[in-house]
């Protein structure tokens, strides 16, 4: 009798938007079929000419051509993802690393329910990587945190772009209602400009008051 095998994925998170004084916070879970992993990457890269690296690396141009080019994958069917988002109301009331956890579950979940369906009931298992202090919940085994994993793993990369521009994206759209702030160019960290700018306008409802240090 044959032997069911088990199709095998690896998963890689990462969050954006610990650090900034306004806006939410981002996690993105990413998943690709761990046969095809490598070569995903490779042809990828060799596809945009372009490496993949941790967000923060590369330039603006080179995330949005990640993003696009990762959102045509996940809709052929090539790669799995989800981000999730949680308020700065949020941050403020139940503290970052807690709405962190929050999202990082989210986001998890709606990405194995994807594979699942891809999968139509069959068995699948699954490896997570994680960046930093990011940790799954201890329900999932087979799951390992790395410092600085967006350098050393591309599923963690590739997790990073996403998180990346899609919190950059509801950033540049806050600042059409808060126009004085710069979160377009920002982000909704704490830069000169926009404390100054807070000085002067006062704070808006995206900013995190228990992250404000204006030094008056």
């Amino acid at each position: 009798m044959e032997t069911k095998v088990k199709n095998s994925y690896i998963f890689g998170i990462d969050e954006v938007g610990r650090g900034p004084i306004a806006g939410p916070v981002c996690v993105c879970s990413f998943a690709l079929e761990k046969e095809s992993y490598k070569d995903f990457v490779s042809k990828s890269q060799e596809h945009l000419n372009l490496e993949i690296r941790d967000s923060k690396k590369l330039t603006k141009i080179q995330r949005h051509k990640w993003f696009d080019f990762l959102s045509e994958q996940k809709k052929n069917g090539k790669c799995f993802f989800n981000f999730s988002f949680v308020s700065s109301s949020n941050i403020d009331k139940f503290g970052i690393s807690k709405c962190i956890q929050r999202a990082l579950d989210e986001s998890l979940d709606k990405t194995i329910l994807d594979i699942k369906n891809k999968n139509e009931g069959k068995d699948f298992n699954f490896r997570i990587l994680l960046d930093g202090g990011l940790k799954a919940r201890d329900v999932f085994d087979d799951q390992e945190t790395f410092v600085k994993g967006d350098e050393v793993h591309p599923v963690i990369s590739f997790a990073s772009v996403v998180a990346k521009v899609s919190r950059d994206k509801v950033m540049a759209n806050f600042s059409k209602e808060y126009a004085h702030y710069g979160f377009e160019k920002n982000s909704g960290y704490g830069t000169s400009s926009h404390y100054s700018a807070i000085k002067d306008h006062g704070l808006s409802k995206i900013h995190r008051k228990s992250f404000i240090h204006l030094g008056l």
